[in-house]
């Protein structure tokens, strides 16, 4: 057991999947009182109810994850288009503008967002709609950031990519050869990432460790980015 986050309240959402187990897990173990919440929160309201319910937080990370869709620009469909922006951008806009007035109110606080290094470099195969989505989650905590930093509420984001989870980066993939080739010529580590590395550093952008640290969108991907 650590003490880094003894004494705070951590909202977790999406805790079953993506980043949410690990960072969790370490959140626990460091003394948080972590609220895990499972939903998808996709619906317009969802968001703000969840937060809701969680009551008084210092701490929110909103883990937002699909898995990645594929298409060239001209094969682009609507529906898939709307997905990304619906299960990825809407929920951390309306996560964000929810807890904000109550952590104003309440001196301060800390959202860490869970997002991807993709935008940062081209990707391949090309996947322009999921970008386009991890990008507009940049962006937004780029510039909301910006604007909460004089309340002191830090809005940061972890960019990941190469990391092991089961939605883009499952233990089965490294049985890929061509998979394990790729790693050696694209990420300078030449290797995956751990989902305990994403949690230290979710860790560190929740606790009072990094109180100077507003509107930053941080790379953590094995020096891909």
């Amino acid at each position: 057991m650590g003490d880094r986050l003894i004494g705070k309240r951590v909202l977790v959402t999406s805790c079953d999947t993506y980043m949410g187990p690990p960072i969790v897990e370490l959140f626990r173990e460091e003394g948080a009182e972590v609220i895990a919440d499972a939903g998808a929160l996709i619906g317009a309201t969802e968001p703000a109810d969840v937060l809701g319910k969680a009551g008084n937080i210092d701490v929110l990370v909103a883990n937002l994850d699909l898995a990645a869709y594929a298409a060239r620009v001209r094969d682009i469909d609507d529906e898939q288009w709307m997905a990304g922006f619906d299960a990825m951008v809407h929920p951390l806009m309306r996560l964000v503008r929810a807890a904000a007035q109550p952590m104003i109110d309440r001196g301060g606080g800390s959202i860490v967002a869970l997002t991807s290094s993709s935008p940062l470099r081209r990707m391949r195969p090309q996947a322009t709609s999921y970008v386009t989505a991890r990008a507009a989650q940049n962006a937004f905590v780029r510039s909301a950031g910006h604007e909460l930093a004089a309340h002191n509420v830090r809005v940061n984001a972890i960019a990941q990519n190469f990391v092991e989870n089961e939605t883009y980066y499952p233990p089965s993939i490294m049985e890929n050869e061509k998979f394990r080739d790729r790693l050696k010529s694209e990420v300078p580590a030449q290797r995956l990432g751990t989902p305990r590395e994403t949690a230290e550093l979710a860790l560190f952008l929740a606790s009072d460790a990094s109180t100077f640290t507003f509107g930053q969108v941080i790379s953590a991907d094995g020096g891909w980015s």
